[in-house]
C-alpha cells in the first residue's frame, strides 16, 4: 500500500506518517517498505492523474508498504485510530491470502481442462469458442470482489 493510501486512512498527513516512520527507519527493512522508482512513480504519476512537481503534488516517489510493513506502522503509529486501521488491513490480507490459497486448486483444474481440449478436441472449433467463453466466465466469477476501505 502506498503512504499516501496509508496516511488517508489513518486520518494523518503524508509528510506525518513518513516522518513517523523515518524516526523508526530499524523497524521498517527493505521487505517491508521501500520508494517506488523514478519510472513507477512516473507511471503512477499518468495513471491516477497525480499533479506534477511543481503543482502542488509529491517532490519525491512515494513510500510503498508491505503486509509486514502495514503491521509495523501500528508500533509507530500509536493512537487509537491507526490500530483499529492497522487490524482491519492485516484482516483484509489474511482473507486476500485465503481466497487465493481456496483458489488455487480450482485455477489449476481449469487449465487442466483447457490443455485436455486442446488435445482432443481439435476438429471441433465452434465447440471450442464456446468452451473458452465458459471457461472465461467461469474465471471472471472466481476472481475476488474489489477489495478496498
Amino acid at each position: 500500500m502506498l503512504d499516501s493510501d496509508l496516511a488517508t486512512l489513518y486520518g494523518v498527513p503524508t509528510y506525518r506518517l513518513n516522518e513517523a516512520v523515518k524516526r523508526n527507519i530499524k523497524r521498517f527493512p527493505p521487505h517491508y517498505m521501500f520508494q517506488l522508482s523514478n519510472e513507477e512513480w512516473e507511471s503512477l504519476i499518468s495513471q491516477i492523474a497525480i499533479s506534477k512537481n511543481g503543482r502542488g503534488g509529491r517532490r519525491f516517489a512515494p513510500y510503498a508498504f508491505t503486509e509486514q510493513g502495514v503491521a509495523m506502522l501500528a508500533t509507530v503509529l500509536n493512537s487509537e485510530k491507526a490500530i483499529q486501521i492497522n487490524i482491519q488491513i492485516i484482516d483484509t490480507f489474511v482473507s486476500m491470502r485465503k481466497w487465493a490459497v481456496e483458489n488455487k486448486d480450482l485455477s489449476r483444474r481449469l487449465t487442466e481442462l483447457e490443455h485436455y481440449f486442446i488435445e482432443h478436441c481439435q476438429d471441433q472449433e465452434n465447440d471450442m469458442r464456446k468452451l473458452y467463453e465458459a471457461i472465461g466466465l467461469l474465471m471472471d466469477r472466481t476472481k475476488p470482489s474489489k477489495i478496498g476501505f
